[in-house]
């Protein structure tokens, strides 16, 4: 079974009807011994990452995902499921999760045209090759609500990349976890093959 996180940051319905459109029932669920239980996670999220790690620590959820990630079970992030998988962000200056070594930044621009948060359409570009980024060509472009972006410590995690003033990681993968900024379950076609990409994953990066 496919589950995905609920920890009162939003967005969750999308993502499941993202599922169901590649054919794949994805259960809601804010219970620790379901999401352990899972075949695979989705771990998306809308909002700040202070409020989402208290909420995710309350209902022991913060465990979990450390526990599928080190178990093996593929994992995918979504947007702010994708920041609080570092290990710390300067929104609200929290800790985080510690997933994947790094941190997360908040953009810095010098061009008062382009504003923050970053919203809408923006190409992406793979840079180091992923199973889930199969078939994502030159061009495809896929959708972004965000005023953080992250930064891994290992650039071999870094597999796309966006620009805006400048390049940011856009989607990394490490082991069995892979994460996006941007929101696949928004992004059209291009999303949805990621999303049909992800549940036909075994997690290995090959």
């Amino acid at each position: 079974m496919t589950v995905i996180v609920d920890y009162d940051a939003g967005n969750l319905r999308s993502v499941q009807r993202a599922c169901a459109e590649v054919g794949t029932a994805a259960a809601i669920t804010s219970d620790p011994v379901e999401v352990r239980r899972a075949d695979r996670v989705i771990f998306p999220g809308v909002g700040a990452a202070g409020s989402a790690m208290r909420s995710l620590a309350a209902r022991g959820l913060d465990r979990a995902l450390v526990d599928v990630m080190r178990g093996g079970t593929p994992v995918l992030g979504i947007c702010l499921g994708l920041q609080i998988s570092l290990d710390h962000s300067e929104e609200n200056d929290q800790d985080t999760l510690g997933l994947v070594a790094g941190e997360v930044r908040r953009f810095a621009l010098s061009d008062p045209a382009l504003k923050v948060p970053h919203m809408g359409w923006n190409a992406v570009r793979v840079v180091r090759g992923h199973p889930l980024l199969a078939h994502v060509e030159p061009g495809d472009e896929f959708y972004f609500v965000h005023a953080y972006y992250p930064v891994p410590e290992d650039e071999r995690s870094v597999r796309a990349v966006a620009d805006y003033e400048g390049r940011f990681c856009c989607a990394l993968g490490v082991g069995n976890y892979f994460a996006t900024q941007f929101h696949p379950e928004k992004s059209g076609r291009v999303g949805l093959r990621l999303i049909e990409n992800f549940v036909r994953w075994d997690g290995r990066d090959a």
